[in-house]
C-alpha cells in the first residue's frame, strides 16, 4: 500500500539541526548550538556518557524534529539501515516535522534514493549522490567481506572477474531476481551452485534494488540492476589508493552524524580498516576529547554538543535504527544491561523507546485489515509525563503507518525486567 497521510507539526527553531553535505562530501559549519557539554579547554577534555548522548541525539534530530526533506535527512544520516522495507520510513517519521510514507516511496521510484549494499556489507537507503560517492570507498571492504564468506569459498577454481562480468552483462539486459541471475550464471558454470554464483555477484558488483523492493510493505523478492544502468553513471570499482580524500571525507561525514567518536567506532560503522591512521591525519582539523574510560574521541569543531542536561523528549525508534549500530561502545544510547533485550541472537534489532535520551523499552506495531495496535513494553515504571508523551508519539506513528485502519490503539505492556 502507498498511503499519503501527512503529519503536520508546528515548526520550531532548528538550533540543534546539523545540516551535512552529500554530493560534495565537505562538512559545512554547524548551526549555533546550546550550551557546551564541557568547558572550553584543550585536547583531551572528558565527555561523560550523557554529554555523548545529547551530542548524538542532536545530530540525529532526536532532540528536535527537523524541517528537512526526506532526501536531506537521508543524506545527513549517511543512509538508513534497510534490511526490512518499513524501518527506514519510521526512522524518517521520528526525525522529521512533516512526513508521509509516499514522500520516501516517490524518492525511490524517482531514483533519488536507492537501496543497496553499503556500510558493513548491509542494506541501506542512501541518496543517489551518496551512492556514487561512497560505494567506491566501500568497494574494497565489500570485496573482502564477500571473499571471506562461505559462498565465496564454495566457488574455488573460478575467476572472480569472470563471474562479475558475466553477472553484470546479464543484468544490463534487464533487472533480474536472485534466482534469475543465478540461472544466467549457471549457463556459464553449470557445475557450480547457481545461488552461490548469484550471491557472489550481488556481494561485490555495484547493484541496486529496483522498486518495489524496499518500498513500504513490499514483500516481493528483490530484483537487481547495475548501478550504472539505474543511476546513469559508472561507479568506480574502488577508491584510488593513492588518493585518500574520499575516505577522509567519509569519516568527516560520519563524525558530523555520529560524533564524537573513536577510531574503532568509525571502523564498526563503516567496515573500513586503518581509520585511526586517517583520523590522525585529520587531527589538526578536529576537536579531540576522551570518554570516561580514556578512549580518544574525534569530532568536528563546530558540531553541536549540547549540555548533558538538555531535555530529551521520549521517542520511538524503528528496528535497526542507525543510532544503535554506529558505535563500538553503545553506552551513549543503550545501557549495556539492556543489550540482550534489543539485539537478538539471530541478528535482529528491536524497535526501541527512548526516555531521557536512552533506550528504556521496546515497541511493536501490529496491523490487521481493520485495526492497528502499537504496544510499548517499558524497561522501568514510566512517569505520568513520559507515558503521556509516548502515547502521543505512538498515536502519531499509527496515523502515519496505519492510515487505512479504522481502529487504532496504543497499549502499554507490563514492565520488562
Amino acid at each position: 500500500m502507498e498511503p499519503a497521510a501527512h503529519r503536520q507539526r508546528p515548526r520550531r527553531p532548528r538550533q540543534l539541526a546539523a545540516a551535512l553535505p552529500a554530493a560534495a562530501l565537505r562538512p559545512r559549519t554547524m548551526p549555533v548550538k546550546p550550551r557546551a557539554a564541557a568547558a572550553s579547554g584543550g585536547e583531551g577534555e572528558v565527555l561523560r556518557v550523557r554529554a555523548l548522548n545529547r551530542a548524538l541525539l542532536a545530530r540525529q534530530s532526536l532532540l528536535e524534529r527537523s524541517a528537512q526533506s526526506p532526501l536531506q535527512m537521508v543524506e545527513r544520516l549517511i543512509g538508513l539501515q534497510a534490511q526490512a522495507p518499513n524501518p527506514p520510513y519510521l526512522g524518517l517519521w521520528t526525525r522529521l516535522q512533516t512526513f508521509s510514507l509516499d514522500d520516501l516511496s516517490q524518492a525511490m521510484h524517482a531514483r533519488r534514493i536507492v537501496r543497496a549494499t553499503m556500510m558493513r556489507g548491509t542494506l541501506h537507503l542512501v541518496s543517489a549522490d551518496d551512492y556514487r560517492a561512497l560505494r567506491p570507498v566501500l568497494q574494497p571492504v565489500l570485496r573482502r567481506l564477500s571473499m571471506q564468506s562461505a559462498h565465496a569459498k564454495a566457488l574455488n577454481g573460478l575467476e572472480l572477474a569472470a563471474v562479475r562480468k558475466a553477472g553484470a552483462d546479464a543484468l544490463r539486459e534487464q533487472p533480474l531476481s536472485a534466482t534469475a541471475l543465478g540461472a544466467a550464471l549457471s549457463a556459464h558454470w553449470p557445475a557450480h551452485d547457481s545461488n552461490e554464483l548469484a550471491l557472489l555477484v550481488r556481494s561485490v558488483e555495484p547493484l541496486v534494488h529496483v522498486p518495489p523492493a524496499g518500498i513500504w510493505d513490499s514483500h516481493k523478492a528483490a530484483s537487481f540492476a547495475t548501478a550504472q544502468d539505474w543511476l546513469g553513471a559508472a561507479i568506480a570499482d574502488e577508491a584510488d589508493e593513492a588518493d585518500d580524500t574520499a575516505i577522509e571525507a567519509m569519516l568527516l561525514r560520519y563524525l558530523g552524524a555520529f560524533g564524537p567518536a573513536s577510531a574503532r567506532d568509525a571502523s564498526v560503522w563503516s567496515g573500513l580498516t586503518a581509520t585511526r591512521q586517517y583520523l590522525q591525519r585529520l587531527r589538526p582539523r578536529l576537536r579531540v576529547f576522551r570518554d570516561e574510560d580514556g578512549t580518544e574521541l574525534f569530532d568536528l569543531p563546530d558540531a553541536p554538543r549540547p549540555h548533558e542536561d538538555t531535555p530529551a523528549p521520549p521517542r520511538l525508534l524503528p528496528e535497526f535504527d542507525n543510532v544503535l549500530l554506529a558505535h563500538a561502545q553503545r553506552a551513549r544510547i543503550l545501557p549495556e544491561a539492556r543489550r540482550a533485550s534489543v539485539f537478538t541472537r539471530n541478528g535482529l534489532v528491536a524497535a526501541t523507546v527512548l526516555i531521557d535520551g536512552f533506550v528504556a523499552g521496546t515497541w511493536k506495531l501490529q496491523r490487521e485489515a481493520a485495526a492497528a495496535t502499537l504496544t510499548i513494553t517499558p524497561f522501568k515504571r514510566l512517569s505520568a509525563a513520559d507515558r503521556a508523551a509516548l502515547e502521543s508519539e505512538a498515536e502519531d506513528c499509527l496515523r502515519v503507518a496505519a492510515p487505512e485502519q479504522a481502529r487504532r490503539e496504543v497499549r502499554f505492556a507490563a514492565v520488562h525486567k
